[in-house]
């Protein structure tokens, strides 16, 4: 009989040996450009990248409000994550990061590939797809990586 333990689960990514770090079973150096960018940044880009939408939305629906927080309830709720979901595809698709990677000096990479190799529309669109679930991006393998990532082949590094 198989069990769980013999066949491990892409949630564990395998076991680590000695000194092996995940960035090193990516094919990714240990630090500077190119290795695993830091959950922290991540975060942070992500972030950025929702203002960015919030900021898209506001000018592209004019609310009446004031407030800032006015004129976002006032957003149609199918809005900011349109927006945020067109600004992921379009931009990690063609040039490998949005403007919150861009600005934390991040960078979406093809696994294994060349820094230079584009993402392309199609590992773009399930990225973005996954992305905006949320569920699958807070699901990290031993990695790092969350589940959006792993689907597409992907691995968010340092420039």
């Amino acid at each position: 009989m198989v069990s769980r333990e013999g066949l491990g689960s892409w949630l564990e990514g395998g076991s680590v040996s000695g000194s092996e770090t995940s960035g090193s079973r990516l094919g990714l150096p240990e630090s500077g450009p190119g290795s695993k960018a830091s959950l922290g940044r991540r975060v942070v880009a992500l972030g950025v990248d929702w203002v960015v939408a919030t900021l898209i939305a506001i000018l592209l629906f004019r609310p009446s409000a004031t407030g800032v927080f006015e004129m976002v309830s006032q957003l149609p709720a199918w809005a900011q994550p349109a927006i945020f979901a067109a600004m992921n595809l379009l931009l990690v698709s063609t040039i490998g990061s949005t403007i919150g990677h861009r600005l934390l000096g991040l960078q979406v990479r093809v696994l294994r590939a060349g820094p230079h190799e584009a993402v392309g529309f199609a590992r773009g669109a399930v990225r973005t797809a996954l992305l905006c679930l949320v569920i699958p991006a807070v699901v990290w393998d031993a990695d790092g990586r969350g589940l959006h990532d792993r689907a597409a082949g992907t691995v968010i590094v340092r420039r």
